[in-house]
């Protein structure tokens, strides 16, 4: 894809978040919407997937360690044809396979239950390890919350992935300043968060999460980088896409009503309609 079809792409994905989270009246649309043009570029670009076999062995491994922001998964999913977009509409709801955390025993697609923020990281170092006592190729990438990695968990997994040299491991920061209860520089700051990783044996690379270009350079230096794990720090726009959502804390975890929805639909169909023109 080129950068005009991934940024329609992630566009239909952020429709899709906001759809989900509006039926189910329930959901986490900010760090979702944050999350969208990374996880569009993971699925359509970089990772070594296929939708009509979900559990082959040699697939890429994705670990959603910010759990919470499942919408943003789930509709990534299912416009890369792992089950209908329809679906989407029965985000949280009795029966549903979309519940609001992951479920790997339910939903296709999904290599890792999450949810408890902290734990992520961890499992996809386990997973990094494993390809490598088996001597397999697979890469694990793992999407954490700039507020998670406030976590004790977060960094204990990081000396472990600095340690064992884990360079099949892409860990992603979604860097978009806000978490629950505000800013994230102000409940507990994780600031910086680049020599952190470095402290740990990182390979670190800084981008603009929005700009395919550096999206795309960011994953293949990390491909590139042997011998240490990288971090990709992306720096974000929580809510990004939806006028009134744009960095607002407010929007980090609750619906739009039927008003709202209306408007953010709105403003993701103008925007779908400046990247076909």
């Amino acid at each position: 894809m080129n950068v005009s079809e991934l940024k329609q792409k992630a566009n239909d994905v952020r429709i899709g978040i906001v759809t989900a989270v509006h039926s189910a009246k329930a959901g986490h649309p900010g760090g979702s919407l944050s999350a969208a043009d990374i996880m569009t570029y993971l699925y359509f670009e970089e990772m070594n997937i296929d939708p009509s076999n979900p559990r082959k062995e040699d697939r890429d491994r994705f670990v959603l360690s910010k759990g919470h922001v499942a919408p943003a998964l789930y509709s990534t999913l299912a416009n890369r044809g792992f089950f209908p977009v329809e679906e989407l509409k029965t985000l949280r709801k009795l029966g549903s396979r979309l519940q609001g955390h992951p479920c790997m025993q339910e939903t296709p697609g999904v290599d890792m239950s999450s949810g408890s923020l902290g734990q992520g990281l961890s499992a996809a170092c386990g997973m990094a390890l494993s390809a490598k006592l088996q001597n397999r190729d697979y890469r694990v990438y793992a999407l954490l919350g700039d507020g998670e990695i406030q976590e004790g968990q977060i960094w204990e997994a990081a000396m472990f992935a600095g340690h064992r040299k884990l360079d099949n491991l892409c860990v992603i920061v979604d860097n978009n300043g806000l978490q629950i209860d505000g800013k994230i520089e102000d409940v507990c700051s994780p600031y910086p968060i680049t020599d952190k990783f470095r402290a740990f044996n990182f390979n670190v690379i800084e981008i603009d999460g929005h700009d395919f270009t550096q999206i795309a350079d960011a994953f293949a230096k990390a491909r590139q980088t042997k011998g240490a794990p990288t971090a990709i720090i992306a720096h974000t726009v929580k809510g990004k896409g939806v006028s009134f959502m744009e960095n607002q804390v407010s929007w980090h975890g609750k619906a739009p009503n039927d008003e709202e929805f209306a408007v953010a639909i709105e403003d993701l169909e103008r925007i779908g309609k400046e990247y076909v023109g």
